[in-house]
């Protein structure tokens, strides 16, 4: 059972809420002071130890990291990297995979750009295939559409849990259970999940899983992690190696570590990582499934008022809906209502072909608005936001 979230405690422990509206939390939300403070402490302590002096000395606080993420996915310590982010943690996932000419890989429609781009240069490189999902009738993965697709040529089923320019959320477990049926290894890309929604590594039967610190978790830029089941983990030699990730043996010889550390660079963002850290354990305090539960009643309210408006098509698709939502204001530019929005000290963010190019196709989109709620975000803040929207469009018309 839920619990209702404590927005003036939320409030109260977020620095500068209250001068701007902050609806870009699908970009990069704004850190809890808790969070704000573990960085600067260990900065602060860089600064006058030194970085080498300060890692050794909060071990501790560094090696929490992997048992807080371990936490927040039901997952074993060892299946879990630090990454710089969670681009390169999906990197390091896919490169890492070997392909032949022939081998199929499916993906989805709403498929993140950055994700489709390597797909390309995989496909260029090795001859590899790539076959998009049908979308079925809420505009998701079509799961059945996805069974009938497999055959002994699919190597990788890899999917953007929710996509970076529209509200829906694809069926992950759903998805699972036939890469499991399969034997086909399961590629998840939860950069805008992680934090937002419950994420379960063993319910959903992922192989692979990255994800950001900067979203929805509230943590510093330039964090991400990699979990890497044990499943598969010793199968997989990672594109990139250091001497944190293997041990050189002789001047012929090294030795890849067998956790999912082998995915990770002997230099890191030790303070990210201590923040990142301290991001999770406070998010589980509020308890994930309390705030997933408040972001889709914000959204949903939000949806409600901008579809209330002349001019506004609300764009979001899906069977299941987040805290992402999309709308159309053409023929006013996208932009144009972020600028205007932005004097008014409310953030949102455009997103375009670049980062759902299929997706916007399908949709006969080039852009739209994107406001993304978080919990500490409020209902007056919607109200305004609604009103300030419709005084853009007034203006315009």
């Amino acid at each position: 059972m839920t619990k209702p979230i404590d927005i003036t405690k939320a409030r109260s422990e977020t620095r500068h809420c209250e001068e701007t509206i902050h609806f870009n939390n699908a970009g990069s939300s704004l850190m809890p002071i808790k969070v704000s403070d573990a960085l600067h402490q260990f900065l602060e302590l860089e600064e006058r130890i030194g970085g080498y002096e300060t890692a050794e000395r909060e071990w501790l606080v560094l090696d929490q990291f992997y048992r807080s993420v371990g936490q927040l996915l039901n997952c074993h310590t060892s299946e879990v990297a630090f990454i710089e982010n969670a681009t390169r943690a999906w990197d390091m996932a896919f490169y890492s995979l070997k392909f032949r000419p022939g081998d199929r890989i499916l993906t989805t429609f709403s498929e993140y750009g950055s994700n489709v781009i390597a797909y390309l240069q995989q496909a260029r490189r090795y001859g590899v295939s790539i076959d998009f999902v049908p979308n079925d009738e809420y505009g998701q993965i079509d799961v059945r559409a996805l069974e009938n697709m497999i055959d002994e040529r699919v190597k990788l089923i890899s999917i953007s849990h929710i996509p970076t320019g529209n509200g829906l959320v694809n069926p992950a477990q759903a998805v699972g259970r036939v890469a499991k049926s399969a034997g086909i290894t399961y590629l998840l890309d939860s950069c805008q999940g992680v934090g937002q929604v419950p994420l379960d590594v063993q319910a959903i039967g992922c192989d692979l899983l990255s994800g950001t610190g900067r979203k929805y978790l509230r943590g510093p830029r330039g964090t991400g992690f990699l979990y890497v089941s044990k499943r598969i983990v010793d199968s997989i030699e990672p594109i990139l190696l250091d001497q944190h990730a293997a041990r050189l043996i002789d001047p012929n010889h090294y030795e890849i570590r067998s956790d999912a550390k082998r995915f990770e660079n002997w230099e890191q963002f030790f303070a990210g990582k201590a923040a990142l850290s301290s991001a999770i354990a406070y998010a589980l305090e509020w308890g994930i499934e309390n705030i997933e539960r408040r972001i889709i009643d914000l959204a949903m309210q939000l949806r409600s008022g901008l579809g209330s408006i002349d001019g506004i098509r609300v764009m979001d698709y899906g069977r299941q809906k987040c805290g992402i939502v999309t709308f159309d204001v053409s023929p006013i530019s996208a932009d144009r209502v972020r600028v205007f929005l932005a004097r008014k000290k409310i953030n949102v963010a455009i997103s375009s072909g670049d980062g759902n190019l299929l997706l916007f196709e399908k949709m006969g989109l080039k852009e739209v608005v994107r406001a993304s709620v978080h919990y500490f975000n409020t209902e007056f803040e919607i109200d305004r936001f609604i009103s300030t929207v419709d005084e853009c469009l007034r203006l315009d018309s």
